[in-house]
Parts: structure tokens; sequence; C-alpha cells
């Protein structure tokens, strides 16, 4: 007869050790991640293993003449399946294989892919931000609830760039800015809103592949050069319609008579003064201070970066257009008798070159990249000597993704990677409470060379054990290398055919 004072086991709390929080959970609960649960008293993973399926159908776009009947629709050779890291778990306390270590064969060549969810203490996000607004100083704070998250970095064409995240953020300040800090970091790699505040400068909210919104207006159009480019790119197009044009800029304010796009099409010199420091010819900088107005200054009116015309060369009647970075902007003048600018209705020709710098201005939208270091858990995964899997990373034997997507490995030491979070998977993010971000990975290679490097070869399994109906199937992303093509190795074929 069962006991009925005797303890319900599934009752009982039971410990997840996939991370160094090491939660006490109970049935029917999640852990504080929110990625482990206890179900019935087994820990269960709640987010599927995603792998991605090719053989996706597309539509031929070529003529393929006589064989055409051969293509059957694949976007990539074969059916092959790739899996990601992307809800496979971690190898937490280091000393585990990988969740995953699985092989197939791939064109005649035994292939294996080791799959991991890296915590990432020493990690962050580079985000490139297209706008030419002044958002904030180089090197200012960035700032999400009041905890500092990251600075801003260089100004790049057309782009503000910001550093977030990173382990002084994560866990050399307060527990509430690391913790602010890791939230953020993983909204913005699974692609959500991030509303930040820049010191001395502007709220921004940044979501990857969306414009950004500065002070609550969206951006529309990153700027199509600076202004010495804007001149010398539309120059033959106000040549004859226009006696000076000003192409207002934060950085590089163009003058068309002065530039040596004018002086080639032989224009009159204007006498038009510009404020700022003259660089060379037609080229000023600083001419206002940084805003949010025209062309990334705080000019509202763009009469104020003008001096007193030079009388000796200005004539009235002067026929002067002041324009913007985007064409977003303009202003058109006639210098009258004292030879001073006065508003007049621009002329059509006039109108469609603005509308020209418009149409040649890309979108704006902000760009975010994941970036970290693979330290020992990681490296303990896949090898017991984890030097040889960074020998063989910079070797070109191990091609590294991130949710399958290509991960630039930076040169140096260790395997730092970076990816674009808007060619993985959606969610392809979750964090630990430690914290630290947690972010998939995997490291693709010859079966021959896994072993080589002192693999857990006695862990490895075919593909098709892990293709179970809980778990996730994606397409692919027709833009990104398929991790198994042999052009991602050092050992790809050589014009023969024949293998290295």
């Amino acid at each position: 007869m069962p006991d009925d004072n005797a303890p319900n086991p599934t009752s009982e709390k039971i410990r997840c050790d996939a991370c160094p929080v090491m939660c006490y959970i109970a049935d029917g609960k999640a852990g504080a991640c929110d990625r482990y649960a206890n179900h019935g008293g087994t820990l269960v993973r709640l987010d599927p293993l995603t792998v991605i399926q090719g053989g996706a159908q597309a539509v031929a776009f070529l003529d393929q003449g006589e064989n055409a009947q051969d293509w059957d629709g694949d976007v990539i050779q074969g059916n092959r399946t790739f899996v990601t890291a992307v809800g496979a778990g971690t190898t937490y306390p280091d000393y585990k294989p990988a969740p995953f270590i699985v092989s197939q064969q791939v064109e005649g060549v035994d292939m294996v892919t080791v799959v991991t969810e890296g915590i990432f203490s020493y990690c962050g996000v580079k985000v490139k931000i297209d706008t030419d607004r002044h958002i904030g100083h180089e090197r200012a704070i960035v700032r999400v609830e009041g905890e500092a998250i990251g600075h801003v970095m260089t100004a790049e064409y057309g782009s503000k760039m910001l550093s977030l995240g990173g382990v002084e953020h994560l866990t050399g300040g307060s527990k509430k800015e690391g913790r602010v800090t890791c939230d953020a970091l993983m909204r913005l790699c699974n692609r959500e809103p991030v509303e930040m505040q820049i010191d001395d400068g502007v709220t921004i909210v940044v979501q990857a592949g969306h414009a950004p919104i500065i002070n609550g207006t969206p951006e529309k159009l990153m700027r199509v050069g600076c202004g010495s480019a804007t001149i010398g790119m539309f120059a033959k197009q106000w040549y004859g319609h226009v006696d000076e044009v000003v192409v207002v800029d934060d950085h590089i304010t163009g003058v068309l008579s002065e530039h040596e796009a004018g002086k080639g099409l032989d224009m009159r010199l204007s006498g038009i003064k510009v404020k700022g420091r003259k660089s060379t010819p037609g080229r000023y900088f600083q001419v206002a201070d940084p805003g949010t107005g025209w062309g990334g200054t705080n000019v509202e009116d763009p009469l104020t970066i003008l001096k007193p015309a030079d009388p000796k060369l200005a004539w009235p009647g002067l026929r002067l257009l002041m324009i913007s970075t985007t064409g977003e902007q303009w202003a058109y003048y006639i210098l009258d008798e004292n030879f001073v600018p006065q508003p007049a209705d621009i002329t059509p020709p006039l109108l469609a070159t603005a509308e020209r710098i418009a149409e040649n201005c890309e979108p704006s939208l902000c760009s975010v990249l994941f970036m970290g270091g693979a330290g020992g858990s990681l490296r303990a995964g896949v090898t017991e000597n984890p030097v040889r899997l960074t020998r063989s990373v910079k070797d070109a034997l191990t091609y590294v993704s991130c949710g399958g997507a290509e991960a630039y490995v930076w040169p140096g030491g260790g395997i730092t990677v970076m990816a674009d979070v808007m060619d993985m998977p959606t969610n392809s993010f979750g964090y630990v409470p430690t914290p630290a971000l947690v972010a998939p990975i995997e490291f693709t290679l010859r079966l021959a060379d896994y072993a080589a490097l002192g693999g857990h070869v006695d862990h490895v399994r075919p593909v098709e054990t892990v293709l179970t109906p809980a778990i996730r199937k994606v397409l692919p992303n027709i833009s990104q290398p398929d991790p198994h093509d042999p052009q991602n190795y050092r050992w790809r074929p050589d014009r023969k055919g024949r293998r290295g």
C-alpha cells in the first residue's frame, strides 16, 4: 500500500546547473533566466532547439534553357540541415561537452558542428545609427533607466556609433547597473526597441532594422555625403541654374564656387563667405555647433553661418542655394543691392536637385552587432585542449557562426566574434542573472580535424538524431554563407577538384 504521508517528489524544488546562479526551481515554475523550468521534477529547456532547414523552395529568375528541368528550386545544394546553438543549452560548469555535437556528410566530407549557448560576461554590442544629427559628444555616457550602459564612439560617414555593454558595465558597477545593462543588451540583440539617454545629448530609441527615433522624431534619411562630397556629386546639375551653393554640414561644409568642382566648371567666385575654419578651397570645418538642425549642426536659419559677402566679388542678383546633406532642408536667396541674401521662390531645376539628393540618400536604420569573446567554457565544450580550437579557427579549419549567421572573427589572440543580429534567427539571445548574456555560437569543421584537435568525439551523433518534433525550423538566410560550404575552409577544393 502506498504511504499517503510520503512526500510528493514532483512537489520538491530541483536545482538547475545551467549557469552559476544555480536556481532552485519549484514544479511548474521557471528559473530566474526564464530558459529552464521544473516539469514534474525534470529540468526542461523552454526554448526549442533551432535548426536551419535547407531546401526551401524558391522561384527561378533566370532562363535555364535546355537545363531548366534540372533545376528543382532548391536554394542550397541538397536538403541539408544546420543545427544552430539557439535553444541548445550551455556547457556550465565548463567541463561538460557541448550540448549538441552533430555530424553529417557534406559533398562526400564528414563534417561536425559543435553548438553551445555561451554564457558571455565579456560581451556587448556595437550600434550604428544612420543620422546626421548630433546625438552626443564622443565618449559621452549612454544611459538606460539612469544607469550607464556604454558610450558614444566615433562618428562615421553618415552614422553615429555606440559601444554598449562589456564586462565593466555588467560586473564592474552596481548590481542595478549590471542588471539594466544585461537587459538592454538582450533586448537590442533580440531586435527589440530600447530607449536611451545620452549625457548632454539626445533621447534616442534604437531598434535593429528600424529607423532611430531621436527626441521623439523618427529619422528618415542618412546623408548622401559630407558637404564637400555633395558639391562634387551634384555640381553639374546646379551649374547654370545658380551662382553659389552652400551645403551645410557639421563636419565639412561645401561652397561650390570655391570648390574644385566649381573651378572645373569655370564658375565665377561669388564672394559668399562662410564662418568656420577653412580646410582646402571650398571646404570648411566647424561652421556651427553640433545639433539636430541642418546637416547635424544647431542651425535652424542657414544664413547664420554666413559672413557678410565680399563686395569685390559678389553682385546684386546673385542666386544662392543653401541646402543640407539629405536635401530635406533647403533655402533659396537672391542678393539685393547691398549684397544681403533675400528669400526667393526656388526654381524648378533647383528643387529637382534637392529631390535628387534625397533620392540618393539611403533610409536611416539602426544596426546592432553582437560582439563577444569565446572563453574557457565554450572552448572546453569543444575540446579538452582549448587552445587547439583557437588555432583551428585562426587556421581556417574551423568555421565560426552565431545562430547560423556568419561571424567575423577578430585577428589577434582568442576567439572574439562579431555578428549582425539581423542575420540570426529571432529571439536568439537570453540571459542569466549573474548577469551575463546567453548567445548562440557554433563551430563547424571536418570530423578528422575535430578528432585531431582533441574534440569530444565520443559525444558526436548523427544530425538525424536531434531532429525531433520539438525542434524549431527556420529557413536559411540566402544572404549568408552556408557554414558547410568548403569555400569557408583552408582545405577547400583546389582548381583540379582535389581536397587538401
